[in-house]
């Protein structure tokens, strides 16, 4: 635990009581603070007094007495309207801010030189995150990973001026942390999402400059309009900045299997099959920009790219059976992290798709749909998708991830000799019928598990 001693003898008040939540409790309770916690849920509520935490009903709290109000990332700040503390709070003349916010001022009062690595983007922050993280702890440096990624961020180990903190930010994160400084910032993308917590792309992307904005030095992928907008603005700020991009016209960048560094060739990705695709090759050559920024050499970097053993839920190959290989990529909530999912094969692939879906479906998808063999309908968003692929691609709406993983693991092995791809990768959220795409997942998994243990049945 990171305990928080800037708010020590001062009330906070702290709503949402989930695992973030309840490490921020618990944080500044280690370092002096009186909290004050409400969640509108009773399990909420319930287990934060297991642990401890005091509960206040913060409908009925005199807001006079707050210092802050800590805010959990998954309430509403600003869209599509204030959560009722946000509105009490800024009533009352109280700062609203979140953990990484924290994390943040703590590391500026007690320990600086603490290196701060931190990671947004539309797509492909954990990816990153988690190799960065890979790469240095390989190399012999101390390591914490957590933030959006893994382990809430209070809940790392204690500052050290030699420990790395390598932190994913999400936009709901940075937007509730207006002092934030890493030492070194990456930001890979910026696609429309969450445009429900931000009102527009205008937002959304204003929220991912900031990550940047407040970094000493930062990695940029320069691939889309808002990313190279950003570069822009920020090219005489005194950051020290390298861009990264898929053409040759950046610091760092990556074509065909191969990272470069001002056009000299660095490392080789072919055959690392946990970074296979040309977004997990910029995804690399995104932390290959951190990692050189954070002062590492090519020798402590490049070799450990092979070591990565890949991101669960993120492009993971599950299993393979004959010719088909069988990938879990249900991290994949909207069409682009799909879209690079279909990029990776030429053709064979029966994907898994449907949730919730997020605007716009999978319309951005159509270009890859000779890639695709079948598709396999679940959930909400079954109907919708149907009509976007049409005559277009051969699919079946198959309701619930069981049959659907049984009806593409047998059309599959049944396509003949070249390699096949039994896909997960969704393109929605997870929310109509899982409680998030971690569990999802993991369902996934265990049914290529049970179907592939039925065949090789005697």
């Amino acid at each position: 635990m990171i305990p928080i001693t800037s708010f020590a003898g001062l009330d906070v008040a702290i709503f949402g009581l989930g695992a973030s939540g309840n490490a921020t409790a618990l944080a500044l309770m280690a370092g002096g603070a009186r909290v004050a916690a409400w969640d509108d849920s009773d399990i909420g509520r319930s287990a934060a007094e297991k642990a401890g935490i005091p509960l206040a009903d913060l409908m009925t709290e005199n807001w006079a007495r707050f210092a802050a109000l800590v805010l959990a990332p998954g309430v509403p700040f600003t869209h599509p309207e204030p959560h009722w503390t946000v509105t009490k709070a800024q009533g009352a003349q109280v700062e609203v801010i979140g953990d990484v916010e924290l994390f943040g001022r703590e590391r500026a009062a007690v320990c600086p030189e603490a290196p701060f690595i931190a990671i947004t983007g539309t797509n492909g922050k954990s990816t990153t995150t988690a190799l960065i993280a890979h790469i240095l702890r390989e190399s012999g440096r101390d390591v914490q990973l957590g933030g959006n990624i893994g382990f809430p961020v209070l809940t790392l180990d204690p500052l050290t001026p030699e420990r790395y903190f390598v932190v994913e930010c999400s936009s709901f994160q940075i937007d509730l942390a207006p002092t934030i400084k890493p030492s070194v910032a990456a930001l890979l993308n910026i696609t429309p999402d969450h445009l429900d917590r931000h009102g527009t792309m205008e937002n959304y992307a204003r929220v991912k400059e900031h990550l940047v904005a407040g970094a000493d030095k930062f990695a940029i992928v320069v691939d889309d309009d808002w990313t190279r907008a950003i570069a822009k603005r920020h090219a005489g700020s005194g950051a020290e900045i390298l861009t990264v991009s898929t053409r040759d016209t950046a610091d760092v960048t990556f074509s065909g299997s191969r990272i470069f560094f001002r056009k000299e060739p660095v490392a080789d990705l072919a055959g690392i099959d946990s970074l296979r695709g040309r977004h997990n090759g910029e995804n690399a050559a995104a932390a290959y920009a951190a990692l050189r920024l954070s002062g590492l050499s090519d020798g402590e970097i490049v070799p450990h790219f092979a070591t990565y053993p890949g991101l669960v839920h993120r492009m993971e190959q599950v299993a393979r059976l004959q010719h088909v290989i069988f990938i879990n990529d249900s991290k994949a909530t909207n069409a682009e992290s799909t879209e690079t999912a279909l990029a990776t094969w030429p053709r064979g692939i029966h994907v898994i798709l449907g949730g919730k879906a997020k605007e716009g479906g999978i319309e951005s998808l159509r270009p890859y749909f000779p890639r695709i063999a079948k598709a396999y309908l679940i959930g909400a968003a079954s109907d919708d998708f149907a009509k976007s692929l049409g005559d277009d691609v051969p699919f079946e709406a198959c309701g619930t991830m069981d049959v659907a993983v049984a009806r593409a693991t047998e059309a599959a092995l049944g396509s003949g000799p070249a390699e096949a791809v039994v896909l997960l990768s969704p393109a929605c959220a997870s929310f109509d019928q899982y409680k998030n795409f971690e569990e999802r997942g993991e369902h996934f998994r265990r049914l290529v598990t049970a179907e592939l243990a039925r065949r090789r049945a005697p």
